[in-house]
């Protein structure tokens, strides 16, 4: 269906949980975050039927995110049952560090594509940024998840002016052989960075003064596209504040708690837990009515009061 400014919202980003475990810098504080009771989070049974009033609605495309999805107990049975949605799409995204032990089992269960977080190639400053795990954990995932079948990996960078983005050239260099796409992403001000200094936030045209090869490709969704020539991948741009998509945006939030966003950065939130069936579904149509025109943080901030891991990113 379409919202109130002709938009067709046709991509839900569902949120299995609000737990992850990594605590990196810009997402979470580093005492994590109280857990929930069980009968706080919406169950298997719950998350499957939300995604299939979402489809009703006229969602093709279903992300499912967390926190960290893997953490969350019956991941699979969830993914399982999206998929038999006949959803268009199902993917995925993670941090990586449990994938050697799942890619399989998510290929089996119906997932299309994976995304996985990666801020930095290097294994110390790795230990930093997430203040939990290892590079190599998350490099034995990337292969395994190549063995079963995902073909097309995407990585997640958050650009971070003084932390990362001197490794903006490295993580380039990774689609010289690899038909894989690295998406860097503008740093929002959300939750844990939300006080930052302005120079951690870095545009996105950074990436191209360091790599003035880049050609430009056809766009794919939020992500301006470019390759170097001869490589094998794709390098994307996601630019949520230099340069704001939200007339081109088609998406929707369901977090773990069921709530229904609208919008990343918006306060609004429509109730969906203990909803069912038809009233789920006329839930999920108003909530798409409410979708706003387009989001106001370069001027006042994010108005949501999450930190990005009750999101779902």
């Amino acid at each position: 269906m379409k919202d109130a400014y002709g938009r067709r919202i046709d991509y839900l980003r569902l949120s299995v949980t609000d737990l992850c475990n990594y605590r990196c810098i810009y997402c979470m504080p580093d005492s994590g975050v109280p857990k929930r009771d069980h009968s706080e989070i919406l169950s298997v049974e719950e998350l499957v039927d939300a995604a299939a009033q979402a489809v009703r609605c006229g969602v093709r495309k279903v992300r499912v995110t967390g926190g960290e999805p893997l953490v969350r107990r019956g991941i699979l049975d969830i993914c399982r049952g999206v998929a038999s949605l006949d959803v268009e799409e199902l993917c995925l995204t993670t941090n990586g560090s449990l994938l050697s032990g799942y890619a399989q089992a998510l290929r089996d269960a119906g997932v299309n594509r994976l995304n996985i977080s990666l801020d930095t190639l290097r294994p110390e400053r790795f230990v930093r940024l997430t203040r939990r795990g290892s590079l190599s954990d998350v490099m034995e995932g990337v292969e395994a998840a190549s063995r079963a079948g995902f073909d097309r990996l995407k990585f997640n960078v958050v650009l971070m002016g003084g932390v990362n983005d001197d490794e903006i050239a490295d993580f380039v260099a990774l689609t010289r052989d690899r038909p894989v796409e690295v998406r860097f992403i503008e740093l929002m001000p959300v939750g844990e960075c939300a006080g930052w200094d302005r120079s951690r936030f870095v545009g996105a045209q950074r990436v191209l003064e360091v790599c003035p090869g880049l050609i430009p490709m056809r766009r794919d969704g939020v992500a301006d596209r470019y390759r170097v020539p001869g490589y094998a991948g794709t390098v994307g741009l996601i630019r949520p504040l230099s340069h704001k998509f939200c007339g081109d945006c088609n998406r929707i939030r369901i977090t773990a708690d069921g709530k229904l966003k609208p919008c990343l950065h918006s306060g609004t939130e429509i109730p969906l837990k203990g909803l069912r069936g038809e009233a789920l579904y006329r839930a999920i149509r108003e909530g798409i009515l409410q979708k706003p025109m387009q989001h106001e943080m370069e001027r006042l901030g994010s108005r949501s009061a999450r930190t990005m891991n009750r999101i779902g990113g």
